[in-house]
């Protein structure tokens, strides 16, 4: 499966293999489960995280997979975007460093 990371005007194509969803739903759930505690989304606590936050924590993930070059961090947390969002095909990453600003895109690129 293909999810798209689209960053300050670039479109990082990351491939994530289809056996890898069903694989990593452990780990997957693990994720939840820290999340579940609440997160801290920019300026606000989160208390109850919704799949859509969910995700906006992963991506922000997905940054810093990118900012380090950790591609094996970066098809992970696109494989949690892929399984927690069926269909999304792309995460547009905020560019001003706002978590909420994150905005997950499924079916076609606007």
């Amino acid at each position: 499966m293909l999810l798209n990371v689209l960053i300050s005007g670039n479109t990082i194509p990351v491939n994530v293999p289809d056996i890898m969803l069903t694989e990593a739903q452990e780990f997957f759930k693990k994720m939840d489960k820290d999340m579940d505690k609440g997160w801290q989304m920019s300026r606000s606590w989160v208390d109850n995280l919704n799949a859509e936050q969910r995700c906006q924590v992963v991506a922000d993930k997905i940054l810093t997979a990118i900012e380090t070059e950790n591609k094996q961090l970066m098809v992970m947390m696109s494989a949690y975007i892929l399984y927690k969002v069926p269909g999304s095909t792309a995460i547009k990453i905020s560019e001003d460093g706002d978590i909420n600003e994150t905005e997950i895109i499924v079916g076609g690129l606007n």
